[in-house]
């Protein structure tokens, strides 16, 4: 890799070619990826796609007129100083709270770029001619700015906004509460009724982690194998696998790790406490994100809780 202060003129302005042309590729990616949920932001990067374009053919005009038909190859990756930019226009679907955070770092970090050029040169035509690609790069700016401003009014931002919080509510959260209701739940009998069985503390902890770990395997296959979201739009399979089994292994661990504690009494204490915990937090996800109203989300998951918690005290204690 070189530093940016040891490139001519020339290779500036070949750098600047190759920028344009790498976001003008990045902007219709973002485009492609948003256009069948976010039609309105899909219409912006698609213009801001066509704008790097023309000021790649400008920027080739120029380069011609100085240097010649030959533009050598070097990328922002060649040199040191530009941010590595992850590659979220390969996720589908795209997330469109990351995409629009990317493509600000990108039109903040080209103008920079350009100002920098500017600055270095103290040949007169090289000057203007680096302040003209400046001046290019600040009006892309404002275009940038005045395309959401056009396309992307308080409605339809809104209508975004919630879009985007549904598909999190049905690729993350869904899959995510039920494995914490089954592992918080589905767990407690074993757990209990074998601590009860043998007021043993490690005796009721394999209990638990074999039933935790069985879970979170079996819910997250399940998950995984319901749908391929191709219809119901839940995104991934094997991501909502991944969410509804670790989430499941975590619901059930929370009330298994207190009796590792020797004392059975204590650990039986802590483990309760980590019960009630584990459903307020159940209670809670149920009322921000399902639209359950806090009492009604309570007592649902408050009883459900009870149930099974009894019914592992009572097994356990026959």
């Amino acid at each position: 890799m070189r530093n940016f202060d040891e490139l001519s003129e020339r290779e500036i302005l070949a750098l600047a070619i190759a920028g344009e042309e790498e976001d003008g590729r990045i902007y219709m990616d973002f485009a492609d990826g948003l256009r069948e949920n976010y039609p309105a932001s899909a219409r912006v990067f698609t213009e801001m796609a066509a704008e790097e374009n023309e000021h790649r053919r400008r920027l080739i005009d120029l380069y011609v007129q100085k240097f010649g038909e030959h533009i050598p190859l070097i990328r922002r990756q060649d040199v040191r100083g530009f941010v590595s930019r992850r590659p979220v226009w390969q996720i589908r679907p795209l997330p469109l709270d990351k995409v629009r955070e990317q493509a600000e770092l990108m039109e903040l970090e080209t103008a920079r770029f350009y100002h920098r050029a500017a600055a270095r040169s103290t040949d007169a035509s090289i000057r203007k001619l680096l302040g003209d690609l400046a001046a290019t790069e600040e009006s892309h700016e404002h275009m940038a700015g005045k395309l959401v401003a056009e396309n992307l009014t308080p409605d339809v931002r809104h209508a975004e906004d919630e879009a985007a919080r549904r598909m999190f509510v049905l690729r993350v959260i869904q899959p995510g509460l039920a494995g914490l209701m089954d592992g918080s739940v589905s767990t407690l009998a074993p757990v209990f009724a074998a601590a009860f069985a043998t007021h043993s503390s490690w005796e009721a902890f394999l209990v638990g982690l074999a039933a935790t770990l069985g879970a979170g395997i079996s819910m997250g296959f399940a998950e995984a194998l319901s749908d391929n979201g191709s219809l119901t739009g839940r995104g991934a399979p094997w991501v909502r696998g991944l969410i509804c089994g670790l989430m499941t292994a975590a619901g059930g661990i929370g009330h298994t790790l207190p009796f590792l504690i020797p004392s059975f009494m204590t650990a039986t204490l802590v483990a309760i406490v980590v019960v009630v915990v584990e459903l307020a937090i159940i209670s809670w996800v149920r009322w921000k994100y399902m639209d359950t109203p806090p009492i009604s989300a309570a007592m649902q998951v408050g009883f459900g809780g009870a149930l099974v918690f009894a019914t592992g005290i009572l097994i356990g204690s026959g």
